[in-house]
């Protein structure tokens, strides 16, 4: 009895250490986010094909609402917009909710919009969630370290860019340098 408790936990444990994880290296420091592939397969495997083609290196978080959210991956230092593969399919059911440190996909008003453009939630931001008849934002990760780095950036000052009507940019531009795969 005690060798299969003892191999139960072992097996419980390297399920959990076995999750993907992803360090973000950003102009303000590093941060490690948890892919969560089991409950958000298709949102996983698309972020992880921006990962691993490298095309979210110098990007920035070009939306940053403090008390809300921080929002990065789909423009370069000068705005301009990055290439995006096609849009997928919206996994807000997928039970995972807008909580503190979660990682989440952004999109237009069209349910299935996401493309690269991914948020990391400063708050509980639960009414982001879907609800029946009534789609969301798909959470597929959370921040698992170095969220200090994600609550700098809430600290630099933002403007709106009237030229492109963006507003909450950072003036100061917070750039993903490296994104690498830690583990899968």
């Amino acid at each position: 009895m005690r060798h299969f408790i003892t191999a139960t936990l072992l097996a419980l444990s390297f399920s959990a250490s076995a999750a993907t994880q992803v360090a973000i290296e950003t102009s303000l420091g590093e941060f490690v986010v948890e892919l969560n592939e089991e409950q958000a397969p298709v949102t996983t495997k698309n972020f992880l094909r921006y990962v691993e083609d490298g095309s979210y290196v110098g990007t920035i978080f070009h939306r940053v609402i403090p008390g809300f959210m921080a929002q990065g991956g789909g423009f370069d230092a000068d705005l301009q917009q990055r290439p995006s593969y096609e849009p997928i399919k919206n996994e807000s059911d997928n039970g995972l909710s807008n909580q503190r440190a979660t990682l989440a996909m952004a999109r237009t008003q069209v349910a299935d919009s996401a493309t690269r453009q991914f948020y990391i939630n400063y708050q509980n931001n639960t009414f982001l969630d879907g609800r029946s008849g009534k789609p969301g934002y798909a959470v597929f990760g959370k921040v698992v370290k170095g969220f200090s780095v994600i609550e700098k950036m809430a600290a630099i000052p933002t403007t709106t860019v009237r030229s492109i009507g963006m507003k909450d940019v950072p003036q100061q531009p917070i750039v993903i340098k490296a994104i690498n795969l830690i583990n899968k």
